[in-house]
């Protein structure tokens, strides 16, 4: 068993530091950082040009991150417009995240001219590692946990942070933990398939990130109880991860041609 030990690890200035924002930002510098790594050492680019591209991805990454949550519960931001902005009260998606970096890293691509499909391929390695580390955020936030069980390694959580069908219950699937190894487990598979340099198409790696995260998701989805929007009673997270295997795996098929 294990439990949160606060959202907020410091006050500084009157300004509360929270775990989530700490982790965030440890996620984003060390994908960055790794993805650099890799695309000095095994794509040939200059050294320092993902450090150049992460400003785009971080911005246009936190804005697609935003927007596709305020769209999952749209009833909700078109009666509280003005709560689309505090973004401190929480409510960002990975699926957003995504497509919001990926129009960053075109953008840069298309500005520095260094090819799209490639960027994609190094992004991928260092994103699937960040994700294993920013889920830990939601540890601390006492969120993104799963149905009510007694395994060894369940996760407590307070009354106050309990969705209300749950009040009764104490301990929950940590789904947060199930999603950061799958992601870890990602990011190896990953980086050994690009250190064996056995693809030979740009973009595959990233199509490849694409279907093993969307099937990790979907698995994780299965747990989980804090989905903002269902369709015929399944999370719409699932639903999107479908698709988006589904597309990967035509765009392979028309690359392997």
């Amino acid at each position: 068993m294990f439990t949160s030990p606060s959202q907020i690890l410091c006050t500084v200035c009157g300004v509360r530091i929270y775990y989530y924002g700490i982790m965030l930002a440890i996620a984003i510098a060390v994908g960055t950082l790794v993805s650099d790594f890799v695309a000095s050492k095994y794509y040939k680019l200059k050294k320092d040009t993902i450090i150049d591209m992460a400003p785009y991805c971080i911005i246009f990454g936190i804005l697609g991150a935003r927007l596709y949550y305020c769209l999952m519960d749209f009833a909700f931001y078109l009666k509280f417009p003005t709560e689309i902005l505090a973004i401190r009260h929480g409510g960002i998606s990975i699926h957003g995240a995504i497509i919001g970096g990926l129009l960053g890293v075109y953008i840069f691509s298309k500005r520095h001219k260094i090819s799209f499909p490639k960027l994609c391929d190094i992004s991928a390695v260092g994103l699937a590692l960040a994700q294993a580390i920013g889920r830990w955020g939601n540890f601390f936030n006492s969120e993104a946990y799963g149905t009510p069980t007694n395994l060894p390694w369940k996760l407590y959580i307070a009354p106050e942070f309990r969705h209300i069908p749950y009040l009764e219950n104490e301990f929950f699937h940590p789904a947060f933990l199930y999603e950061s190894i799958l992601d870890i487990i990602i990011f190896a598979i990953l980086f050994f398939i690009m250190k064996s340099q056995k693809l030979k198409k740009e973009g595959n790696l990233a199509l490849i990130y694409l279907i093993m995260y969307s099937v990790a998701r979907i698995f994780v989805e299965h747990y989980r109880i804090d989905s903002v929007t269902y369709i015929f009673g399944l999370p719409v997270a699932i639903f999107v991860s479908i698709s988006i295997i589904i597309l990967a795996v035509l765009l392979l098929i028309r690359n392997s041609k």
